[in-house]
């Protein structure tokens, strides 16, 4: 009993804070989901930690609640940041629009997720058709990425290479994998990223038509605040 009061003191306590870090720079999206949801996280985690291993009283409960939703909210607020000035750098802002993947108009999605920030990039303004190489265009807004990423060394990165179905599975997962692989290659100042072709795994739409298949054609880079919360992306 002790210990559930003490974790409803500190979980409370944990929302006030992410109210804090809710003020500055959010400019894009004013959202603090996922700061709320690390710092009531990291308040129920410190506050077992502390009751465990201390003196098994509420006090300790409750200051280790406090420390754990102040780390908690840090890091939740640092992922916030990172969408925001990620958008900001790419000309955009943060959707988390679900069916804004569906529009072609849209050639560069920045959405904020539970456990990372994904950023979506069209194939059409990435590469040529068949080719691995990235385009001038699309070099330039995957070195904006890279030089952002300088300012959070902490950050794991992940990318995802997709296409349509035209041709083989074998052959669309090289060609997946090369295009991962030629993006990653820019984003290696927090280490080298991790890589995956998906070939046409996971299409955002059937591959029935040209403009869908344009659709399914993309790279996304994933940012995360600890490798161990890192998913398949082909799935």
């Amino acid at each position: 009993m002790k210990l559930q009061k003490s974790i409803l003191v500190a979980s409370a306590a944990a929302l006030l804070l992410a109210g804090c870090y809710k003020e500055p720079g959010l400019v894009e999206d004013g959202s603090y989901n996922r700061t709320a949801t690390g710092a009531v996280g990291g308040a129920v985690a410190g506050s077992m930690l502390a009751y465990n291993t201390g003196s098994r009283d509420a006090k300790s409960a409750i200051i280790g609640g406090l420390l754990g939703a102040a780390l908690g909210g840090a890091i939740g607020y640092s992922m916030d940041e990172q969408a925001n000035e990620m958008a900001r750098a790419l000309g955009t802002g943060v959707n988390n629009d679900p069916l804004a993947a569906l529009d072609p108009n849209k050639t560069i999605i920045v959405s904020k997720h539970s456990n990372y920030v994904k950023i979506m990039f069209r194939d059409r303004m990435m590469f040529a058709s068949n080719s691995a190489t990235l385009q001038s265009s699309a070099r330039s807004k995957v070195n904006k990425v890279s030089q952002l990423l300088a300012k959070y060394p902490q950050t794991v990165v992940g990318v995802a290479g997709f296409t349509d179905n035209s041709g083989s599975y074998d052959y669309n997962q090289k060609l997946s994998q090369r295009r991962a692989n030629s993006v990653a290659s820019l984003l290696s100042r927090n280490g080298r990223p991790n890589t995956k072709g998906c070939s046409y795994s996971k299409a955002l739409v059937p591959n029935n038509s040209a403009k869908n298949k344009a659709l399914n054609r993309r790279v996304e880079v994933y940012l995360y605040s600890d490798k161990n919360k890192m998913s398949d992306p082909c799935r």
